[in-house]
């Protein structure tokens, strides 16, 4: 009896130490529409890590797909970070933003919320497209097939090593 004890028990600690596996998953070539709508412009930075999150992993082998299927909508506070006369202020997130629209990536501003903060078409980035309304807009590119993901930003209340 005690040796079944022993038996079951050193099977259990085994069982324990095993690995996790890494999974090749058979991805298809994306077509997803972000829907960026922030309480805090300067959240922009964690946002944009998202789609980082899909180019790293789709734009590469053994995917390398073109990233030209990718759309943002932005229609809330992060619309400030557009603005060519706030450049200075969010150079890195507009770098970033540039950076991914050379790359194929379209980023669409909602008009009815360029009209909420006072800004037309001339103050913002070159690579921005305007789009009468945002929520229209992530409408039509579900029509189309494409999923959409919403970033979910939040305050960061511990860092790794509290938490780990």
């Amino acid at each position: 009896m005690r040796y079944l004890l022993a038996l079951a028990l050193s099977a259990l600690t085994c069982t324990a130490q095993a690995e996790a596996r890494f999974v090749q998953t058979p991805y298809a070539p994306p077509k997803v529409v972000l829907d960026i709508y922030l309480d805090n412009p300067a959240k922009i930075g964690a946002a944009l890590y998202w789609l980082r999150g899909i180019l790293l992993t789709l734009s590469v082998p053994p995917y390398s797909y073109d990233p030209e299927t990718i759309k943002v909508v932005l229609h809330g506070t992060e619309i400030v970070t557009l603005a060519k006369k706030n450049e200075d202020k969010y150079r890195e997130a507009v770098e970033r933003m540039r950076y991914y629209a050379d790359m194929g990536i379209e980023f669409k501003v909602c008009s009815l919320a360029l009209e909420d903060y006072g800004y037309r078409l001339q103050d913002l980035q070159d690579f921005v497209q305007a789009v009468p309304s945002a929520m229209t807009e992530l409408i039509h590119w579900q029509n189309q097939g494409y999923a959409l993901l919403t970033p979910q930003i939040l305050d960061k209340k511990y860092s790794i090593e509290q938490i780990r």
